[in-house]
C-alpha cells in the first residue's frame, strides 16, 4: 500500500501558439473531481469563446485508476483528453489535473498533430511544477481523561496529524488521523507524556 506521494504545490500556466491555434495549458491541484468541475467553470470565465476546453485529471494518488477522467470536449476522439490523462499518469504526481484551453486559428492539425499539441503545454508544464510530499493519514481512536486532552492534541498536531472528532462523556474519546510512518513516535511520546497509562492500536 502506497504510504506517501507527490502532489502540486502551485498551478501552473503555459501559453503556447502552434500553427496559429493558441493553446493555454493549466496544471493545478485537483483533491478530488468536483475540483475539475469548479476549475472549468472558472476557466470559462478567464477564457470565453474558446473552440474546446479539454481536460484530464488524476484525483488521489498517482497509481489511483478509479478518480480520473478525461475529455476531448469536440475534438476528435482520442486526440486530446487520453494523451494529457497519459502525461499525468506517467508524471507520477497526484492530486493533479489540466485544462487545456484551444482557440481555433484556422488550420487544422489532424489527430497526430492535436495530440502533440494538447500535450505540448504539459510536458513543459511538468517540468516546472513544484511539487511537496503527501503522506496519507490512518482513522484511529483514543479515550482519555479530561486533563489529557490538551496533551494528546498537542501530540496529535506535534506528529503531522488532524484530530477529527471528540466525544464527551465521563471522559474523552478523540477520533484523530495519523500518517503510518509517525504510529510508532507518537505512541512513545504518548506514553513518556501520560505515564504509560495511553497507548493507541493502530489497525495498519
Amino acid at each position: 500500500m502506497i504510504e506517501s506521494y507527490l502532489i502540486p504545490q502551485a498551478n501552473i500556466l503555459i501559453e503556447e501558439e502552434i500553427k496559429h491555434s493558441r493553446f493555454i495549458s493549466l496544471l493545478f491541484h485537483c483533491l478530488q473531481p468536483s475540483d475539475m468541475k469548479l476549475a472549468l467553470t472558472d476557466i470559462r470565465l478567464q477564457y470565453p469563446g474558446a473552440n474546446h476546453y479539454c481536460y484530464a485529471f488524476v484525483a488521489g494518488s498517482p497509481e489511483n485508476t478509479i478518480d480520473m477522467g478525461a475529455s476531448d470536449d469536440g475534438e476528435p476522439s482520442g486526440s486530446a483528453g487520453k494523451p494529457m490523462l497519459a502525461c499525468l499518469q506517467g508524471a507520477n504526481i497526484g492530486e493533479l489535473g489540466v485544462i487545456v484551453v484551444r482557440y481555433f486559428g484556422g488550420t487544422k492539425l489532424g489527430v497526430g498533430g492535436l495530440v502533440r499539441a494538447y500535450t505540448s503545454g504539459i510536458k513543459l508544464g511538468l517540468t516546472q511544477i513544484q511539487t511537496q510530499v503527501k503522506h496519507l493519514r490512518y482513522p484511529a481512536n483514543l479515550v482519555c481523561h479530561y486533563a489529557q486532552l490538551t496533551d494528546v492534541e498537542y501530540l496529535v498536531a506535534q506528529h503531522d496529524g488532524v484530530v477529527i472528532d471528540k466525544g464527551f462523556t465521563d471522559k474523552v474519546e478523540i477520533r484523530f488521523e495519523l500518517a503510518k510512518s509517525h504510529h510508532h513516535a507518537f505512541n512513545l511520546a504518548l506514553a513518556t507524556q501520560t505515564q504509560g497509562q495511553l497507548q493507541v492500536k493502530f489497525t495498519v
